[in-house]
């Protein structure tokens, strides 16, 4: 007995008497695919993240006639190196608090808080949903923007509340943060250090894996035109398996 044969439905050509071939979707193996790149690339960006934390993040050089060689400080996110005892020498003369009194608690909460924006970045990644996916990027983007406002209002807080009963009387100041400044007879010289840098890499990842899966996943996915805030599928899940149990 001979099997039927399938017939495939017959392409009408269009007004124009052009015959169009069909559109093929995404096939669900690169579906995965690009799902578990999105959280390849994820992965990345918080190990650079974990790496910064063990980096500095930050140089300070001062430069003066009696140290021909300069003064030099790194900031890292758990406290301070370097020259800190001579250049709190010099400060006292100007009325300045000790540097090891600057940002007490980001230094002692700073293990927590790279942990938090690493676990904040993973959860939006696998839970938000198609229209508020961009959001996980947010803790990335704060990670070294947060860094360099609170360093800024520690300089600006140091500069700006001088002991008046030092021995030597200047006006108040902000340290350069940035590049080439003057503090009396000091010259300065500041800049990013390598911790910074990685986190700016961690933040790299971070976009690209957001932008991926706004573009290469939640727009191809069988619940884009539903997406709310949440990922219905938890974006790892089978999509397929929840359309079937609709």
């Amino acid at each position: 007995m001979a099997s039927p044969t399938v017939q495939e439905p017959r392409r009408l050509p269009d007004s124009s008497g052009l015959h169009h071939l069909p559109v093929l979707g995404v096939t669900q193996p690169a579906k995965r695919s690009r799902r578990w790149l999105v959280v390849g690339l994820s992965v990345l960006g918080l190990l650079a993240f974990a790496a910064a934390f063990t980096q500095s993040w930050w140089k300070f050089t001062l430069y003066a006639p009696q140290y021909p060689h300069g003064l030099r400080l790194e900031i890292a996110l758990s406290g301070l190196s370097g020259d800190v005892h001579e250049v709190d020498m010099l400060n006292h003369y100007i009325g300045m608090q000790h540097l090891t009194q600057a940002a007490p608690l980001e230094r002692a909460y700073a293990g927590y808080g790279v942990a938090g924006v690493c676990l904040a970045v993973m959860i939006g990644v696998l839970v938000l949903g198609r229209k508020t996916g961009r959001l996980a990027l947010l803790p990335a983007l704060f990670f070294p923007l947060g860094f360099v406002a609170d360093s800024f209002y520690w300089l600006y807080t140091f500069g700006h509340h001088l002991d008046r009963h030092a021995p030597l009387h200047v006006p108040t100041f902000t340290p350069q943060l940035f590049g080439n400044g003057q503090i009396g007879q000091f010259m300065t010289f500041a800049e990013p250090a390598l911790g910074f840098w990685l986190a700016l890499v961690g933040v790299a990842f971070v976009a690209l894996a957001v932008e991926l899966r706004q573009r290469g996943v939640c727009a191809h996915c069988v619940h884009a035109a539903s997406c709310g805030n949440t990922c219905p599928v938890h974006f790892l899940g089978d999509e397929r398996k929840l359309e079937r149990s609709a």
